[in-house]
């Protein structure tokens, strides 16, 4: 007996399952979840988390849409999802901090999955919200609420029907057309020049992980690591009251540029206004500010538009004539690894954090040749919060490199970045690119070839393509962003067959990932 009334429950409740499936997705149109992958992990798991939540909301919506009650256990899973669904949203920004440095195709493939994500994630918040207080609209009232949306959008032609597409060859289509100089429009006009010949540079690369790096010193503690919110090691610098980090670094010029990218994780609305990332620039590397002489600015992590940058000087013991507190809101850009750029020339020092000049002092520095040491401190930061930083480059020159392409008809340069094994050019090097376009309006019968050289790492056939497509990214950056005519720039690279320092060592190979640009 036991044994039948069991069988017949199995015959009930598939015919009940047959009957009501068809209807549990009455609800609303279900979101699709991309089928391939972006090949950024955090992006890829961020997608995957928000259409897991969304598949478990949208499985109780549609229970809802058929009238089944929800029981106890179902709203405590809803009141879960909704923590969850929080927790990720807030994730968001910094997953978006990894798309610097990929390619515009993967950037526009990433950046359409992470808004289908959002929209799946704002979808299981208002449902779920709803369900738990008993709200959910029916299918006809979201219907009406749809249709009014349409009718207030503006219409290009009332008499066309829009033609659907499958929603992957929407995705194709979306990053074909994508200008591959997009990414690079915001930094046009921007001014910094790096300078072009390299006195240090540590991408901490031939560091192990949990080691501290082999070209610093200090006197607190800090160690190279791996995230997998950005790419390579990185060096995390550990606060505390009077800790120093420094750099190899022991005879600056007169001029010359400091370049490095920051990576913070754990920062908040809770984040001191205080916390601050300070660099100075010393007449000792003893582990003070400085004996008789130092400048030092400071970047604010605090997460509100009362952001401040702070420059400070001191000189010959009695003090500086600058303490100023300089406003700046970079609550977001501290978020999203920014590129923090500082350009030193004589007595003048400016500071740029992206594409924005936020500090230009020309008589910062009130006595020249006496500061000769870099370093590097963190403050006030809670034990929750961490400041990492990478590819540190110091490098004497930075100035006008127009003139010296017009008087001495060539000049090279290592200023020019780009992605790793790559042609895609960092926007930050644009102000390089932006000098030689100049160069190129001011004088409209000048024709330049373009030479792209690396370094040695990799296959020598690989390094050829290679430098090849790096001096042909650059030309296209000079014809699409500041419109030269194509047919005054010819392109060629040389890979890593004339090399100009040594190969064996970071700053060597630095020196040699370059670019040339040749009057014809």
């Amino acid at each position: 007996m036991r044994k039948s009334f069991i069988f017949k429950q199995i015959i009930l409740t598939s015919i009940i399952i047959c009957f009501v499936t068809p209807n549990l997705e009455a609800q609303t149109k279900k979101l699709k979840r991309p089928k391939s992958k972006v090949g950024i992990n955090s992006v890829d798991r961020f997608v995957k988390e928000s259409f897991d939540l969304y598949d478990k909301v949208y499985k109780y919506d549609a229970y809802a849409a058929t009238g089944t009650p929800l029981e106890d256990e179902d709203l405590d899973v809803l009141e879960d999802a909704i923590e969850e669904i929080t927790v990720l949203s807030e994730s968001a920004p910094d997953i978006l901090s990894d798309l610097e440095g990929k390619g515009a195709v993967k950037q526009a493939k990433a950046t359409l999955q992470i808004n289908r994500a959002k929209k799946a994630l704002k979808y299981s918040i208002k449902t779920a919200k709803e369900l738990l207080l008993g709200q959910r609209q029916s299918q006809e009232e979201e219907e009406e609420e749809e249709e009014e949306e349409e009718e207030t959008a503006p219409q290009t032609d009332s008499n066309k029907e829009p033609k659907q597409q499958p929603q992957e060859t929407q995705e194709n289509e979306e990053i074909e057309n994508l200008n591959v100089s997009d990414q690079l429009e915001i930094y046009s006009k921007y001014d910094f020049v790096p300078g072009d010949n390299a006195l240090f540079f540590d991408d901490f690369s031939q560091d192990f992980v949990g080691d501290f790096p082999s070209k610093w010193n200090t006197n607190g503690s800090g160690e190279v690591i791996r995230t997998n919110k950005a790419e390579g090691n990185w060096f995390e610098m550990i606060h505390g009251n009077s800790i120093f980090y420094i750099p190899d670094v022991n005879q600056l010029p007169e001029d010359y540029t400091i370049e490095f990218d920051v990576l913070t994780s754990g920062l908040s609305k809770h984040t001191s206004m205080f916390a601050a990332l300070t660099v100075v620039i010393s007449d000792s590397d003893n582990f003070v500010n400085g004996k008789e002489h130092y400048a030092k600015i400071s970047i604010p992590f605090v997460q509100n538009s009362n952001g401040k940058i702070n420059c400070h000087n001191y000189f010959n013991r009695s003090g500086g004539d600058i303490n100023s507190y300089i406003k700046a809101d970079i609550s977001k850009e501290v978020l999203n690894q920014p590129h923090i750029a500082i350009s030193v020339t004589k007595k003048r020092l400016r500071l740029w954090v992206n594409e924005t000049k936020h500090v230009d002092i020309p008589r910062f520095i009130e006595e020249l040749n006496v500061l000769n040491y870099l370093k590097f401190s963190v403050s006030s930061l809670k034990d929750v919060e961490h400041v990492f930083i990478k590819n540190l480059k110091v490098a004497e020159g930075g100035v006008d490199l127009r003139r010296k392409l017009l008087s001495e008809g060539k000049i090279s340069t290592n200023g020019i970045l780009f992605d790793s094994g790559s042609s895609n050019i960092q926007p930050q090097s644009l102000g390089i690119v932006r000098q030689i376009s100049q160069v190129l309006m001011q004088d409209e019968t000048i024709k330049l070839k373009i030479i792209g050289h690396t370094d040695a790492d990799g296959p020598d056939d690989t390094n050829l393509k290679l430098s090849k497509d790096r001096a042909h990214a650059v030309k296209d950056a000079l014809v699409s962003i500041y419109k030269i005519s194509s047919e005054r720039l010819t392109t060629d690279g040389k890979g890593e067959t004339q090399p100009v320092d040594d190969n064996n060592t970071a700053d060597g190979k630095a020196q040699n990932r370059r670019v040339e640009f040749i009057k014809i």
